[in-house]
């Protein structure tokens, strides 16, 4: 999972035609470092996604824009849309990551 560090990198990766997921997080979130001990065989099982990962603390801005309330939330973009939101009351467990994105159509 590649981190984004600017504004400008995140717009350019989102903009694309093929669909990212975006994992916004913060050091500090103990939930963040939950989902990192079990997020690697998510991501290369969901590999038709390019992961990844946001500091929402250093970019507030994005999670202001695009309605991270929470943290660790994935968001999945397309043609610089957001198309879903896996808020992060709902990212607690393997189990709802992947079933968050095996429900999703592209």
């Amino acid at each position: 999972m590649k981190t984004l560090t600017t504004i400008e990198q995140f717009t350019e990766v989102i903009s694309g035609d093929e669909p990212v997921v975006v994992k916004f997080q913060a050091g500090w979130c103990p939930d963040c470092t939950r989902m990192d001990m079990f997020i690697d065989p998510i991501v290369q099982e969901f590999n038709r996604y390019q992961w990844f990962d946001v500091n929402r603390d250093e970019l507030p801005e994005l999670a202001e824009k695009w309605e991270v309330m929470g943290i660790p939330s994935l968001l999945i973009f397309k043609n610089g849309e957001k198309t879903a939101h896996l808020h992060s009351a709902n990212a607690k467990s393997p189990e709802s990551v992947t079933q968050f994105l095996a429900e999703q159509k592209e």
